[in-house]
């Protein structure tokens, strides 16, 4: 017999309604002697008793709707043994109805095992059930096909579903571990062979109870990065003890730990453990704890402990891949409570950028998700909540929306395309004072004629902001304004050359503009910014830089009519793969919520646009226009 190894592995069954996963279950423990004694004869009585056949299936199902309807609802947890390790074998529901047991089991699996009916094939719910493997970021999966004995045991039809599965399994970027045809009902290839007489000597691989053992266990999550959330704050005597349990990773006392998203630090003084007979110096993944701070900050529940070298991401927007279970659809401006870890908070459905239809894994962008939808969608928060990517940290990668504390749609978080915001909200300089100028804005405007102030124009690539701001640049120039254009290619090529077009850099390459812009507008200068500033969060930023000077134009064309002009010929290369990370076509781009003003060039040429342009600063801007309209209230 092989070495056992220590490390369980937990495998989720799932697969169609009716395609045999309770059946092959109990098959599995009674081969594997996994069953308490007796317990097949109780089954085999309690058939016997309501004159119908025995079934192994239950030998697994625990609730009596379940004996009576022939199907399982709620999800079974059971132990078995194989040559090499310690399995929990998690049986979901496979009926439509109650697809959310079937995730609500899947959720903590290191593995998945779908089964096949070979006479039915890959149905509808199998693929849904494939794609939700592969939604919580199941990438072990094991194919059964079962049934073989219905299909006499024939190489073609198991060749048939076998192409099939792995075609499904591909899309999803998924190479399937095993796939065995076998007999839940006769036992062939489940733990022996032979059962069936020899009729599938054509099969040379494992059974499947030797597929599951070569299956490996998740990465410990010890050996992920700290993240204790905290659950709550507790005063006992003059101590407050912060209470949580970590989700993954470990902490010692006298470690420096950053709270997110406060970003303070403090020292762990002590670790609390309830009922220790001893100091505890200690604590790792799994376990509930209180500690106490060498300094008194303010904490609250939700925010998430760490170390500062492994920090979660900040930010206010986020991708998740998304299972619908609410009653009405979900789109684009809808509300939802959200939990993330124990923080609840607000979240708007910015955008649903693919809905999936798991019938063929086709993509589709109609913005509606249905009951019972998986869909890509673009979540933000109102302020900076904190995040972990599910493939960095599946323990603190995921999100539950609530409707009227109702679970309707829980998905694994991605920041595909977005930066980590914290760089933006960490000050780093100390022992600095701020200069008052002698010299007052007001003073300056009365010099120049006119307001100072930023135009930050914003939009897709190809939209016309660098054209339009030289346009106007020029123009008002004729007109006496100390005006001056920022553009992203004259910029990258001295204040901001370190940098490369990651979502980080492009959040730090806003930040310096943003604070050059406002310097130059608190000097008198009326600023033209020439940037496709895709997020939001950094635009908005800009904004609190110098509220009273910042006006947002939304220079607004749809990327199939910036994709036609392409002056640079960047879109070409962005779709041949040459540019990572392009605006439009593998990053995002997120249009102005309110803007000042709508520069609308992709039904306008440049005249009118320039116009548009124009009006807007002679009407907000000018102070002493030399040749006011009729009309118009002069400022």
């Amino acid at each position: 017999m092989a070495e056992h190894d220590p490390q369980t592995v937990k495998v989720v069954v799932v697969g169609h309604a009716q395609h045999g996963k309770s059946t092959l279950i109990g098959r599995m423990l009674a081969e594997t002697g996994g069953l308490a004694e007796g317990r097949i004869e109780a089954v085999r009585a309690m058939c016997g008793r309501r004159g119908m056949p025995f079934e192994w299936a239950f030998l697994l199902d625990a609730l009596q709707a379940e004996r009576e309807q022939g199907l399982s609802i709620d999800t079974t947890q059971t132990r078995l043994c194989t040559e090499r390790r310690a399995l929990v074998i998690i049986d979901t529901p496979g009926h439509r109805e109650f697809v959310r047991n079937m995730i609500t089991g899947a959720a903590p699996a290191d593995a998945a095992l779908l089964v096949v009916d070979v006479t039915e094939g890959m149905q509808e719910q199998t693929r849904r059930h494939a794609y939700l493997v592969h939604l919580l970021g199941i990438r072990q999966v094991a194919v059964a096909v079962n049934k073989m004995d219905l299909a006499d045991f024939s190489f073609t039809a198991f060749a048939d579903v076998a192409a099939d599965a792995r075609a499904c399994l591909a899309e999803l970027g998924i190479l399937p571990t095993h796939i065995v045809p076998l007999s839940a009902q006769t036992g062939d290839n489940v733990a022996r062979r032979g059962a069936a007489g020899g009729a599938m000597d054509w099969y040379e691989g494992m059974t499947l109870v030797q597929a599951l053992d070569q299956l490996a266990p998740a990465p410990r999550p010890t050996d992920l990065p700290l993240r204790l959330p905290i659950q709550d704050i507790y005063k006992f005597d003059q101590r407050r003890i912060i209470a949580g349990r970590i989700e993954s990773g470990r902490l010692r006392v006298g470690d420096t730990v950053l709270l997110s998203p406060s970003n303070k630090t403090a020292r762990v003084s002590s670790i609390e453990a309830w009922g220790a007979a001893q100091p505890v110096l200690a604590a790792a993944t799994g376990q509930s704890i209180g500690i106490t701070l060498d300094e008194q900050i303010f904490v609250e529940r939700g925010e998430v402990i760490s170390h500062l070298e492994a920090a979660p991401v900040l930010s206010t927007v986020f991708r998740a891949r998304l299972f619908w279970l609410g009653r009405r659809p979900l789109a684009a401006g809808d509300r939802y409570k959200a939990r993330l870890n124990t923080a609840e908070l607000q979240l708007q459905v910015q955008e649903v950028e693919t809905v999936i239809d798991v019938a063929d894994l086709s993509a589709r962008s109609d913005g509606v998700v249905e009951r019972n939808g998986v869909a890509e969608v673009v979540l933000r928060a109102r302020s900076t909540v904190v995040l972990d990517p599910f493939t960095a940290n599946p323990a603190t990668g995921r999100v539950v929306l609530l409707d009227d504390d109702d679970i309707v749609g829980g998905g694994i978080i991605n920041m595909r395309g977005y930066p980590d915001q914290r760089h933006a909200l960490t000050v780093k300089s100390t022992n600095i004072t701020s200069v008052d100028h002698r010299v007052g804005q007001e003073s300056r405007s009365l010099v120049n004629g006119h307001k100072s102030g930023i135009l930050w124009l914003t939009g897709l690539s190809g939209a016309g902001k660098t054209t339009l701001a030289l346009e106007l640049e020029q123009r008002l120039f004729r007109k006496g304004y100390q005006v001056f254009v920022l553009d992203g290619d004259n910029i990258r090529h001295g204040l901001s050359a370190d940098l490369g077009f990651s979502p980080d850099d492009r959040a730090e390459n806003i930040r310096r503009v943003g604070e050059v812009a406002a310097l130059f507008a608190r000097a008198g200068m009326l600023v033209i910014t020439a940037f496709i500033s895709p997020y939001r969060s950094d635009r908005d930023r800009v904004r609190a830089i110098a509220p009273d000077l910042f006006h947002e134009i939304y220079v607004r064309a749809d990327l199939a009519t910036c994709e036609a002009r392409d002056p640079k010929g960047l879109y070409k290369k962005a779709r041949r793969g040459e540019i990572p990370d392009f605006t439009g076509i593998s990053a995002p781009y997120e249009p102005p919520g309110s803007p000042e003003l709508v520069v609308d060039t992709g039904s306008q040429d440049v005249a009118q646009s320039l116009a548009v342009l124009l009006d807007y600063v002679e009407t907000n801007l000018a102070i002493k226009a030399k040749a006011p309209r009729a009309g118009r209230e002069r400022r």
